[in-house]
């Protein structure tokens, strides 16, 4: 929803009839009551929003241009900028030479590419006379693939170098927020960044907006009528814990109301199997020795077992143990804190 709604604010030449369709798009939801959030915020600026989950290929080659891809798809978005009375002649052939194709292919090369990001930031600083909002979900799909498809050391010096303009030497960047599951890879590309807010999932602040909280759950089986499913849903689904707070997986949950809504006695299902990759994790199991695969029959019993879990991991380093396993599984969500060991100071 919110990049649809500034999607149209960025190609609006009316804000009037702009404004109308936010305010209709908010009408009725908790946000709208924040009235000075709403009046500094909505519609106010200009938004670059990537999902890098399909920066993938079994060669580096391949995987760059669908970055390449995705990038130039979203400046296109962006088509009012080539005729913009507010951008100079060499600023707009920078924008063309974004979205230029031949025999319908981007035809951005790597230099231009590390730095598009950066570029579309002040092409629409140029026509607003505003700082842009940069949205970034799945930003380690990338490294993760090529870790595993065998030229991690390209892709890392690719991201590292498009991330460091984006977000470290960017004069026409107002804030960004990325997220991802897997902490290595920040780890691996943000190593000259020291600009970052981190929230994992250890950390208590905005703990309870990973996913759905408990009395979150409770509301929107309300609203269906469905409040007898509240204990099995509670059993299936109410299986991370993100700070201090209990979360559910907020798929999982709309999946199983859904289903209920349509056939009552539906019984829970797991939705989430098979909606992301697990070959590092995969990767980590084929080489685990006996005793870690009776550690992890203990845990598929609903046993407890102790590790200590690091949240620095870079992929370098992820071969070195195999004990680095348990913090993989943990930062992707497979294992859940159940409590912290008692420091020991020598």
């Amino acid at each position: 929803m919110r990049r649809s709604v500034w999607g149209m604010r960025e190609q609006c030449e009316h804000p009037a009839h702009c404004k109308a369709l936010i305010n209709m798009d908010f009408a009725g939801l908790f946000i709208s009551q924040n009235k000075e959030l709403c009046e500094t915020y909505l519609g106010k600026f200009p938004v670059v929003f990537l999902s890098l989950k399909n920066v993938d290929g079994l060669t580096f080659e391949e995987a760059r241009y669908r970055l390449t891809e995705l990038i130039a798809k979203e400046a296109e978005r962006f088509g009012f900028l080539a005729d913009s009375d507010r951008l100079s002649e060499n600023e707009k052939k920078m924008y063309q030479a974004l979205t230029a194709l031949s025999d319908g292919r981007y035809t951005m090369d790597e230099l231009l590419l590390v730095s598009a990001i950066q570029t579309i930031s002040q092409l629409l600083y140029r026509h607003y006379g505003q700082k842009i909002i940069l949205l970034m979900d799945e930003y380690d799909v990338p490294l993760d693939k090529a870790f595993q498809h065998g030229y991690y050391r390209e892709m890392v010096s690719l991201i590292r170098g498009m991330f460091g303009q984006s977000l470290k030497t960017n004069d026409f960047l107002y804030f960004a927020v990325l997220t991802g599951c897997l902490r290595v890879s920040k780890e691996s590309i943000f190593t000259g960044l020291n600009n970052l807010k981190v929230l994992a999932s250890t950390d208590a602040r905005f703990d309870e907006y990973f996913g759905f909280t408990d009395e979150e759950v409770k509301i929107l089986l309300e609203a269906y009528h469905l409040e007898s499913h509240m204990e099995e849903t509670k059993e299936w689904y109410d299986g991370y814990h993100f700070g201090n707070a209990d979360i559910y997986c907020p798929w999982d949950v709309i999946s199983h109301v859904d289903r209920l809504c349509g056939e009552p006695t539906a019984a829970p299902q797991a939705y989430w199997i098979n909606t992301s990759g697990n070959d590092l994790e995969k990767r980590f199991i084929e080489k685990a020795d006996k005793t870690t695969r009776d550690e992890i029959e203990a845990l598929i019993a609903g046993e407890l077992i102790e590790k200590q879990i690091r949240l620095e991991l870079t992929y370098d380093e992820i071969d070195n143990s195999i004990n680095n396993l348990w913090s993989v599984l943990f930062t992707t969500g497979y294992l859940t804190q159940a409590g912290r060991s008692r420091e020991i100071i020598d």
